[in-house]
């Protein structure tokens, strides 16, 4: 054990060792049963590194009476997958067992490679543990893909990361347990949160501060923050996600984005991913700030911060925080208006005010005989019939005729929208409504 890293040591050897994951390994669940019934089917572990993807097949390879071969796509290539087969043909033929084939990081497999093992994985000749850090549906070719199930691999939470850290502090034959060493709970805290939800990374950071707590003295083999900061070179900041320091963070950032100011809000962007915020948390509030803060006064917006939170799930950490700075220059710089907002507020209003009012007989859809013959859709005008594609017509409930909930402003693309808006108003009043 002494001569292996930390993060080897400690990977669990059964089910039951096994934390997290529980939405496909929980009791009952089909995978779970599958590896403990040994009836395995092709699958392909999708997940950010560090989740147990790796773990996973080991625990196959312990358990299952099936031969069990693996290999990484980056040391192996054609020449390598045609041995297996024939291994495999040999495995059936003379011993009667089925063969597990573990493919590490099987997205760097081309297609040429793929295809070698597909007609194989159709026949039951091979079944397919693939491992994968990038989404399936662009590295995987669609014939293989069809043959397997994907099974979708979370980052560890905060709690399943404190478990496996002090299951390492604990365990006296592959962990700590032996060492008589101390761990203070702000240090606990800090290795947890830098981890990301990376369990090889939260042993990692481990490992580097009992490294450092040892060169003390035996009477002070305590881990402390300090001790933590040292090992990892990174300072623990002051932030708690669950806490008041969480909500004062984000309402900064917010509030610098409203307020038009880059340079704050690039500084607040940054402090809280620096302390361990969870990135995609940022991307989804400034997917809100694009409708609720800016709207219709640049469309662009919203389209901009939908696409740094996809560019972020595409490269993730540390290169997409640039995407999402991107978005957070552009969302501060952008012309602001509420008006969607504050509209949609008054549309909810209304409703709770008065319910469920009929839709009006001439916008209804009339897929029937009787549905004509009752009024449906009657009298409709086709807007493309009419010059510039608009005609003076109601489409509101009844009692809800001639009330205004979008009111645009005069900043940005709303401006525009707010001519044209005053233009069709200006034919309504001419032409009267319908």
């Amino acid at each position: 054990m002494a001569g292996r890293p930390l993060a080897d040591r400690m990977r669990p050897e059964t089910l039951d060792e096994f934390i997290g994951q529980d939405h496909i390994l929980g009791e009952g669940s089909l995978l779970r049963r599958a590896i403990e019934e040994d009836t395995l089917f092709s699958l392909i572990l999708w997940g950010p590194p560090g989740v147990g993807k790796t773990t996973l097949a080991q625990i196959v390879a312990g358990e299952t009476k099936s031969h069990f071969e693996a290999f990484s796509a980056v040391l192996s290539g054609v020449k390598e997958i045609r041995a297996v087969i024939e291994k495999a043909k040999s495995q059936r033929k003379y011993h009667g067992k089925r063969t597990i084939l573990f493919v590490d990081e099987i997205h760097r497999f081309n297609k040429a490679q793929q295809d070698a093992f597909l007609q194989h994985v159709e026949s039951g000749l091979i079944t397919l543990i693939g491992a994968t850090t990038e989404n399936p549906s662009f590295e995987v070719i669609a014939p293989l893909l069809s043959r397997v199930r994907v099974m979708v691999l979370k980052p560890y939470t905060e709690d399943e990361l404190l478990l496996i850290l002090r299951r390492a502090m604990s365990d006296r034959n592959r962990g700590y347990g032996a060492l008589g060493l101390k761990i203070e709970d702000d240090a606990l805290s800090h290795i947890v949160g830098t981890a990301d939800g990376d369990a090889r990374t939260l042993l990692n950071n481990l490992e580097a501060s009992v490294a450092l707590a040892t060169r003390k003295d035996d009477s002070q083999r305590t881990i402390t923050k300090t001790v933590v900061e040292k090992a990892l070179q990174k300072k623990a900041l002051q932030y708690d996600k669950g806490g008041e320091e969480h909500y004062n963070l984000i309402s900064a950032f917010h509030k610098s984005l409203r307020g038009s100011d880059p340079d704050a809000s690039l500084y607040w962007l940054g402090r809280m991913l620096e302390a361990g915020e969870d990135p995609l948390y940022v991307a989804r509030r400034m997917v809100r700030f694009a409708s609720e803060d800016v709207g219709n006064a640049d469309p662009q917006a919203l389209s901009v911060a939908m696409s740094a939170m996809q560019a972020f799930h595409f490269i993730g950490l540390p290169e997409g925080e640039l995407a999402l700075a991107q978005a957070a220059v552009y969302l501060a710089t952008a012309p602001k208006s509420n008006a969607l907002y504050r509209g949609y507020g008054r549309v909810k209003d209304a409703i709770r005010t008065t319910g469920t009012l009929p839709v009006p007989l001439h916008i209804r859809n009339a897929p029937t005989k009787l549905m004509k013959e009752l009024g449906y859709g009657e009298d409709y005008k086709y807007a493309h019939d009419y010059a510039d594609a608009f005609v003076s017509q109601d489409y509101l409930p009844a009692t809800l005729t001639g009330q205004t909930y979008y009111s645009p402003t005069d900043r940005g693309y709303e401006k525009t929208i707010k001519q044209r808006l005053d233009a069709w108003k200006r034919v309504k009043k001419k032409t009267g409504p319908t």
